[in-house]
């Protein structure tokens, strides 16, 4: 089973596809509002060493941006 999260923040327009994309592939997803959150933030941070979203974490694998073809490869979609 994946483990995906996505930190987003609430008037991200391409966060909102990247939850979309995940929804109509059947993909279960932790989403982390880190315009609300500090430790989220803070984590997405460590992790990427930038402060743009959507950043996803697919199996500890790090996608930066809505990139559907990455996203495909990691899910193996």
């Amino acid at each position: 089973m994946n483990q995906v999260t996505i930190y987003t923040t609430p008037t991200c327009v391409w966060c909102n596809r990247a939850k979309s994309y995940l929804r109509e592939n059947n993909i279960s997803f932790v989403e982390k509002d880190v315009s609300r959150d500090r430790a989220a933030a803070t984590e997405m941070i460590n992790k990427t060493n930038q402060m743009g979203v959507p950043v996803l974490d697919i199996n500890g694998s790090v996608i930066i941006g809505f990139d559907q073809y990455g996203i495909n490869r990691l899910l193996g979609l």
